[in-house]
């Protein structure tokens, strides 16, 4: 895996039905970066590395939805979630 100098984390909760858009619900750089990708790991939360998409996340309070010009670049991770989940599923049967 890559290291970065630089580490940056944001993480993000969707629920259907819920949510109208997909809330930041932890974000920060460097030590407390490190603290929320050890949380996912912990839990195993799939990470998906996107440097570009983690500095426009930066951007949007703790608590807030992302903005609608995001959701294209945001389902994208979705869509990569649901393929990750899907792959998994197969593989327990």
């Amino acid at each position: 895996m890559k290291k970065f100098t630089n580490t940056k984390a944001v993480a993000l909760k969707y629920k259907a039905y819920e949510d109208l858009a997909p809330k930041v619900i932890a974000k920060g750089k460097g030590e407390v970066a490190k603290k929320i990708i050890a949380k996912a790991k912990e839990f195993d939360i799939p990470l998906f590395q996107n440097e570009e998409l983690a500095d426009m996340l930066l951007n949007v309070d703790v608590g807030e939805e992302i903005p609608p010009k995001m959701y294209e670049t945001v389902v994208e991770v979705f869509i990569w979630l649901y393929k990750l989940e899907e792959k998994a599923q197969i593989s327990k049967r």
